[in-house]
């Protein structure tokens, strides 16, 4: 098993046991500044995935915050004051490397993506949590978009990404008002798939992940590109694409899970689709 490089503002772990195996869990790791994201943090991200995504042992990620935070959202003095006084290449890096690790990478991953939502998730904190590809959240975790509340909109790709997840008025609701609402209320809205206790967030995190790192992530990479691609697509066009999608799936994968799903259903009788994953060999 290879280690982890080591970062200031973000960590990799890989998971520990059997029960773990195969996920990698990747931290903003920042507690005591509530895990606000810093230029210096989105430069980290895109070194910690490019070594997620190439590391053999990965098969799922987890982002999660260390401590009390999920992420607060954009660190206002190193991201914004700091910045706004800089010469103009330094805000285009900083815009830049933002959305390099997040709508680029983290939307695009090779590898099925959680985020695991343990409190405070704010401003732009809302954009990584919609690009992970599924969300657990503790049931009392702390959600808002406060940028009304010190006087701008929300920024980076803020909006967007709630346009892509919770109903419009909902939208409006919260980025107009500036309101706080918890994990439940999250789930509710479909921000988050789930909000469990607090306590169980770990277990139902890893639960989940463990299940999607004993699939065929060949084929798990393009069911969910899939998904996501043909939003924008009309029907005659996202028929075409699923279907090219499909056979490049299954053409190039290397464990032709196809044909061991096929034979262990017709032939074999020993498992039914609607019920579980084929046995991989």
């Amino acid at each position: 098993m290879s280690t982890p490089p080591s970062f200031e503002t973000v960590a990799i772990e890989l998971g520990e046991g059997p029960d773990e195996a195969g996920i990698g869990w990747l931290f903003f790791d920042r507690p005591d500044k509530r895990n606000a994201m810093n230029p210096t943090l989105n430069r980290e991200m895109i070194a910690a995935l490019e070594w997620l995504e190439a590391a053999d042992e990965v098969r799922v990620v987890v982002l999660t915050g260390r401590g009390e935070a999920w992420s607060a959202g954009m660190d206002l003095q190193e991201y914004f004051r700091e910045v706004d006084a800089a010469p103009p290449h330094v805000e285009l890096r900083a815009r830049r490397d933002s959305a390099e690790w997040q709508w680029r990478r983290l939307i695009h991953f090779a590898k099925p993506t959680i985020a695991m939502v343990n409190g405070w998730c704010f401003g732009g904190a809302f954009t990584p949590l919609v690009c992970c590809d599924l969300a657990i959240a503790a049931e009392d975790a702390s959600f808002g978009l406060s940028e009304v509340n010190w006087g701008i909109p929300p920024g980076g790709l803020v909006s967007r990404a709630l346009a892509e997840t919770i109903p419009a008025r909902d939208a409006q609701w919260y980025v107009m008002t500036g309101e706080r609402f918890d994990g439940r209320q999250a789930s509710a809205m479909r921000l988050v798939n789930e909000a469990v206790p607090g306590d169980r967030l770990r277990a139902r995190t890893v639960e989940v992940a463990s299940r999607l790192a004993g699939m065929n992530t060949h084929v798990l990479r393009a069911a969910k590109v899939g998904v996501k691609k043909v939003r924008q697509m009309s029907w005659d066009v996202a028929e075409d694409y699923l279907y090219a999608k499909l056979d490049a799936a299954t053409g190039h994968d290397p464990e032709q899970g196809k044909q061991q799903g096929l034979t262990q259903f017709l032939d074999d009788k020993t498992y039914r689709p609607g019920l579980g994953a084929y046995e991989r060999s």
